[in-house]
């Protein structure tokens, strides 16, 4: 994936998503997950302009950005995937499973695929330890997975 660059049409729709919100630092976390939703990702230069609309210092709107295990400084792939490693996860084998993910993808934690296609993370907790261990992609959600269940869910993926 190649580094992004800010062009005027980038500025025109940070304008466009801070104007809905009539520019308020009151709603800094919507307009942020709004940019996010329109890039794929928070990189420095959409924070700067968010916090030269919003009149706000950049340290504000990064102070907010690495506090939100929600938002993200990199791209992402087009289907996100993340390994909840909690304990009860982690106990049940979640470490196999992410393991499987990182050798079929040929990707370590924190990495894109080539192709864009897909990016790799862990959380520490989603929540649902009934169904450990859990997987997310995107906000389709997988309980009780086991390594060799990996390469048939990554197939179904064929778009």
């Amino acid at each position: 994936m190649t580094a992004f660059k800010l062009q005027e049409c980038h500025k025109k729709t940070i304008e466009d998503i801070c104007n809905s919100y009539n520019n308020d630092p009151g709603d800094l976390i919507k307009i942020l997950h709004k940019c996010q939703t329109a890039f794929g990702y928070l990189p420095e230069d959409v924070q700067r302009v968010v916090a030269k609309i919003l009149n706000i210092s950049v340290a504000k709107v990064y102070g907010v950005v690495t506090f939100y295990s929600f938002f993200t400084m990199t791209p992402k792939g087009k289907h996100a995937i993340s390994v909840c490693m909690g304990t009860a996860c982690y106990v049940r084998g979640a470490e196999k499973v992410l393991d499987e993910f990182k050798e079929q993808l040929k990707i370590k934690v924190g990495g894109v695929t080539p192709d864009g296609k897909f990016s790799l993370d862990c959380l520490r907790c989603v929540g649902a330890c009934g169904l450990a261990p859990v997987v997310l992609i995107g906000d389709k959600v997988y309980g009780r997975l086991e390594a060799y269940q990996v390469k048939e869910i990554l197939d179904s993926y064929e778009d």
